[in-house]
């Protein structure tokens, strides 16, 4: 009796160290495109080398388990590998750290070499820990197999166990550990849950004697992550702030006066801070020219009320402010760290802003208003969400225009290669009846503007040459309405549009931004 109860509580507890393995393996993933994501970005070109590699690590590692089960059909052999698939996982971040401190000063300097090989090198890391993994559940099935009629239901059971803990292993990291405690400590968790599952493992079927030697495995990843799991991700000069958030990492640096927001890899600013001026050259202040290709004398006063989608730290709704007045804004950006950071180190404090912590187009498709400007700013090449990029998303956009409302959206582009801006401006022109395009000086951003009634873009000089009499006017607007006017382009023929159903946005952004390495500096795209 105590002979089968105690085969039974093997059985139990092994089914758990399968849902554990499972849970684990999908951790590493996620974890892992944190660790590269920070410093490489999180386009879908890194997406799938990660899932990529780990698929075909996983592979490896169902055929060496399947192998190795029947060669070693024993409990403690099992457990060892799951012991070794922890502790090599908990070393992971501790390893890479070195690699990707030199390679985000690599990417500053767009030093092609050295991103590539550090890249590669951090995803070599996963192998061990990942291949260990793999093997677990085809050594599972071999253990908790008595009779082989009963093949096709235990190795059911086994792969629904191990994949019901995949499950939870893709949220948790995401959603709760990195925003928590960053992701390194991630890996260390997730790390010593396993080295912990491992060991006790070993006693319930060797007995204390043999799970006493496997100890210091978590000791060691204890003094790793007491003594080096904490300090700057990257050592960036000037930095004063930097935390990962469930969607970005996001970095403060101060630099001269002068605040800037970087998320993710770093290449682009996403907003800029300075305590004495709002001029700041570069896109923002760009959307502030929208509503003055309405006809003329088209006053300030006019804009009654403005929607930002990508408000970031507020550079455009703190300009915004100044120009207009206390106008109600509604700004959308769907990370609420990044909220956090412009209050506190950007001003983002006006009280007339109401920031929103939504995806913009989900929140701009329920607000029951209508705006003078809506500001599309949450595109940044190779992040630019498909859905927000659509005939269906622009078609929603102007439902939430006033009648004299317009549309702002700000489009990167590299220097050969103006495919997305077209393709954008096709889309827009299939809803809006007049679009117009102007380049950003100095930069690798073009103004696409949309305006809800039929208007022409030389109503923008003579509202220029009428605001240049009025008293009062900022200076600020009176420049941005010049460098609209001396930048504009030839709106392109009608051609591709993108729709909910068909938006090859990711082609696109990955064929410029790949093609552009080879040139230059990719900081100017997007900001």
């Amino acid at each position: 009796m105590n002979s089968t109860s105690n085969v039974g509580n093997r059985k139990k507890y092994l089914y758990f160290a399968v849902f554990c393995a499972g849970m684990t393996s999908l951790a590493i993933e996620f974890g892992a495109s944190r660790l590269l994501g920070n410093t490489f970005g999180t386009s879908n070109l890194v997406w799938a080398s990660i899932i990529g590699l780990i698929l075909i690590y996983l592979t490896i590692g169902y055929f060496i388990g399947g192998y190795w089960a029947d060669r070693s059909p024993k409990f403690q052999t099992m457990y060892g590998v799951l012991a070794w698939a922890g502790f090599s996982a908990g070393l992971v971040p501790f390893v890479a750290k070195p690699v990707l401190q030199m390679a985000a000063g690599a990417f500053d300097q767009l030093q092609v070499g050295i991103l590539f090989g550090s890249f590669t090198a951090v995803l070599i890391l996963l192998v061990v820990p990942v291949i260990l993994l793999g093997t677990i559940s085809p050594f599972a099935i071999r253990l908790a197999m008595v009779d082989s009629r009963h093949a096709g239901r235990i190795s059911g059971q086994i792969y629904a166990i191990s994949t019901l803990g995949s499950f939870i292993g893709t949220f948790l990291p995401v959603l709760v550990l990195i925003p928590l405690v960053g992701t390194t400590m991630t890996f260390l968790i997730f790390s010593l849950f396993i080295n912990l599952v491992a060991l006790v493992g070993m006693y319930k079927t060797t007995g204390w004697r043999n799970s006493i030697k496997w100890i210091w495995m978590p000791i060691v990843l204890c003094i790793l992550g007491i003594l080096w799991s904490r300090g700057p991700i990257k050592k960036t000069a000037g930095e004063i702030y930097e935390k990962e958030s469930a969607y970005n990492y996001i970095q403060v640096i101060e630099k001269d006066g002068y605040r800037y927001l970087r998320l993710n890899e770093g290449q682009g600013i996403h907003s800029v801070w300075n305590s004495t001026g709002l001029n700041y050259g570069g896109p923002w202040q760009e959307f502030l020219v929208a509503p003055f290709i309405n006809s003329p004398p088209y006053q300030v006063s006019h804009v009654k009320n403005m929607a930002i989608v990508g408000l970031a730290a507020g550079t455009v709704a703190r300009q915004a402010t100044a120009v207009f007045g206390n106008i109600p804004i509604d700004g959308f950006e769907i990370d609420p760290a990044i909220i956090a950071v412009g209050q506190k180190y950007f001003d983002m404090n006006m009280p007339n802003l109401n920031a929103i912590a939504q995806d913009g187009r989900v929140g701009l498709e329920q607000c029951n208003k209508n705006y003078s400007i809506i500001a599309i700013d949450a595109y940044r090449p190779p992040y630019i969400p498909p859905h927000l990029t659509t005939r269906e998303f622009f078609e929603a956009a102007r439902e939430h225009l006033t009648p004299d409302g317009v549309l702002v959206v700000n489009v990167g582009r590299s220097p050969t290669d103006r495919t997305l801006v077209n393709q954008m401006a096709s889309t827009i022109e299939a809803v809006f009846p007049s679009v117009y395009l102007v380049d950003v000086p100095e930069s690798f951003n073009t103004m696409i503007y949309a305006s809800n009634m039929p208007t022409q873009f030389d109503n923008l000089r003579k509202n220029l040459e009428y605001l240049k009499n009025e008293k009062g006017t900022s200076d600020l607007l009176l420049e941005s309405l010049q460098v609209a006017q001396d930048n504009v382009q030839q709106t392109p023929p009608h051609g591709v549009v993108y729709t909910d159903d068909w938006s090859p946005i990711e082609w696109v952004t990955n064929n410029m931004v790949l093609s552009y390495v080879l040139f230059g500096n990719l900081e100017k795209i997007g900001h």
